[in-house]
């Protein structure tokens, strides 16, 4: 099973960037460029312990629909989404947020398990791993971005 291990330095506290990660509106703009909406579930806002949120978007040629719930939740440290229903045989989402002195380490620890045994498992290596690695990157630059800024207040003091 693929994991995808990153870590992402973001100049603002740890409850401004934990917050910004369960952002269902700041996901979808980081998705900007393949379409993606909340369809069901949490569709606006910010998601919570044990809530699903349904995406629908344009990935790899294919309109593709994933459910997700959120497993664990451990405010401002840590939370966990899984998929509930999608295209891999099975996705687990690490969010983990390390306050340091000058800011918060943002740490994704991305597993993923596709179906298709060995052919899945080729794909992984030849492209699906540095594809899913590359969404993760858009959407921690994201959330980067806001939370250092003042654009964070447009998300989070709805």
């Amino acid at each position: 099973m693929p994991t995808i291990h990153l870590t992402t330095f973001v100049a603002a506290p740890a409850d401004r960037v934990f917050d910004l990660a369960r952002s269902i509106d700041l996901h979808r703009k980081s998705m900007a460029d393949t379409n993606e909406e909340a369809i069901a579930g949490t569709t606006t806002g910010l998601i919570g312990l044990n809530e699903t949120v349904t995406w629908k978007a344009k990935h790899l040629m294919k309109t593709r629909v994933f459910k997700s719930r959120i497993t664990a939740m451990d405010r401002p440290l840590s939370f966990t989404d899984e998929m509930v229903d999608g295209d891999f045989k099975s996705l687990r989402h690490e969010h983990h947020f390390k306050r340091i002195d000058n800011g918060t380490l943002l740490i994704d620890l991305f597993h993923f398990e596709t179906p298709y045994g060995s052919l899945g498992r080729l794909v992984n290596r030849l492209f699906l791993t540095n594809y899913m690695k590359k969404l993760l990157e858009i959407r921690n630059q994201m959330i980067k971005e806001y939370a250092e800024s003042e654009k964070w207040k447009f998300i989070l003091d709805k």
